[in-house]
Order: C-alpha cells, then structure tokens, then sequence
C-alpha cells in the first residue's frame, strides 16, 4: 500500500501488478478553472480520470465571485466546511466516489501539473473517508513523462458503479470555531500555506481582507518541493519544519491556505517527514476573511 507518496516507476509497477487501482488527474488552475480539463484532455496518464477542484472536490457555496446565492439540495447534504472551496459532505463525496466505480479495495494515485497543489486535496479527502491507500504520484505528471510513462489524449470509458463506503476518518479537520477557540493558546499552531506577500497582506487578489490569521507561521507550500520537482527528502522536512515551529509541539499543528487546498502539501510533507496525521482548516482563510468580527492581522509575526 502507498499512504503518502508514489514514484513514476512504482506506479509503473503497480499498473503492472494486476492489483486495483484508480488514477486522478487533479491539474487545475484558479484564475482559469476550465484549463485542468483543457490540459489533461490534451495529455493525461492512460486511464485516468479527472476530477475536477470545483465540481467534484468542492461543494457549491456562496463566498462571493463563487457560486453566489446557492441553495443546498437536501441530498448533497451540508458542505463540511465554509470558504471558497467548501468540503463537501461525506454523503456526497462517497456517492461521488461510488458513481466513477471507485471500490474500498482500491489504491489511489493522484497527480496534477501545478507541484502537488491541487491533488493533495483529493489525497487529504480520501483520508478524511477513512481510505489509507491513497498516494501522490511523486513529481506529477512532468517525473511521470521524464521516466518514459505514457500519456494520451483519449477520452477514457466510463467504469461500472461501486458501492464506496465511507470509514472512520484518518484524517484530522477543524472548524472555524475550533481555531478561534483556541487561538493564542499552546495546542493550536496555525500554519498558512500563502505566499509571503498574501500572508503579510500585501496583496490580496482574492479574499475582502487581506493579512493572516493572528499568531500563525507562515510556509509557502512551494517550499515542500525540491529542484526536480519532487517533494524535497523527509529528512530535509523534517528539519526545515522544526526550524519553523522553533520549539512548538509538532501534534498541535493546523495546516490553512487560502481556501483549504494549497495548504494540503505542507500537510502531506509533515507526514513524509515523519511527524504524523496534522489538522486541516478547510475553510482557511477564505471562511475567516468572509466571517464578521474575526481578528486579522497585516505585516509578519512578531
């Protein structure tokens, strides 16, 4: 089973191995969200399927320039969190996975083109299902061409439905009550995935406020990723973090972006090196942003 992360040449393997399996191209682009489909219709890993951040990984929400007035139809539930990309619910995510014939006794592998932003969410949500064996395909789709992988433009046949069952989850998902809760206090480190310039406040091209959530580090999710595109060594990680939480207790950390799916890398690369399951706010800083009252904060922490 792969848990965390999946080469060019296991992947090659495990298509070689008989043993279930399902891959996803989760490539996208937030200024342009009709590009991921665009790119993997001209070129993607021979039968995989895509899934698309909007429509298969996020809830319908009304954060504004999103979906606008939306009403939630009874059966796609409640969306498990708020903010741009809204979780949605478990109910609805299982059916989702059940009606593309994705089986409990499957390994995941999932990529994109954009240096893991995208496919970590896919990665954290299947953990949040309660299914283990789910992987990111180290390096994208760019190691899996550079290690002669196929690719092709064809469109794939649809796949006989499954009866996906949700488990308990492994994955560890907090609330904008639970963060504001215990801000300031010493079991809650927040870690914002933005860049530099978003967390300091000195641009913000998407959210009404601009600045951070008060007392959180700042790691850009970039950072994660090494010279060749692959996810830097756990114990380059390993080290780069405990500089970065300078002390602080590594089982306390909440891991938020702009809307919960670029700060999945950071997430993901605290397990590869070996600090366990940390906490996601799904919401980040697109629910906090959007939520009357909340502190923020402008410049770089103290």
């Amino acid at each position: 089973m792969y848990d965390t992360l999946i080469s060019a040449e296991q992947l090659q393997q495990l298509q070689a191995s008989g043993k279930p399996f399902m891959v996803f191209d989760c490539s996208f682009d937030l200024m342009k969200p009709e590009a991921g489909a665009q790119q993997y219709a001209t070129a993607h890993i021979p039968g995989a399927l895509y899934a698309n951040l909007d429509t298969d990984l996020s809830a319908k929400h009304g954060a504004p320039g999103a979906h606008g007035e939306v009403v939630v139809a009874q059966e796609d539930g409640v969306p498990a969190s708020g903010g741009r990309h809204p979780l949605p619910s478990r109910e609805k995510f299982a059916a989702w996975l059940s009606s593309i014939g994705f089986a409990n006794d499957m390994q995941a592998v999932v990529y994109d083109r954009n240096g893991a932003n995208y496919c970590g969410r896919l990665w954290w949500m299947l953990k949040w299902m309660g299914h283990d064996a789910a992987a990111v395909l180290d390096g994208g789709l760019q190691a899996w061409q550079a290690a002669g992988g196929e690719v092709t433009g064809r469109e794939e046949p649809a796949r006989f439905q499954s009866n996906f069952v949700a488990g308990e989850s492994i994955a560890k998902l907090v609330t904008t009550e639970t963060v504001l809760r215990r801000l300031g206090q010493p079991d809650q480190n927040l870690i914002d995935a933005r860049a530099g310039a978003r967390y300091r406040g000195e641009v913000e091209p998407l959210d009404p406020i601009a600045g951070h959530i008060p007392g959180a580090l700042n790691r850009p999710f970039a950072d994660n990723i090494g010279p060749d595109g692959k996810f830097k060594p756990a114990s380059q990680l390993r080290a780069e973090f405990e500089a970065l939480l300078a002390g602080r207790d590594a089982a306390t950390v909440v891991h938020q972006c702009g809307s919960g799916v670029s700060a999945v890398p950071n997430l993901l690369a605290m397990q590869i090196a070996g600090f366990g399951t940390t906490a996601l706010y799904a919401g980040s800083w697109s629910e906090w942003s959007n939520t009357p009252g909340l502190p923020t904060r402008q410049g770089a922490e103290p």
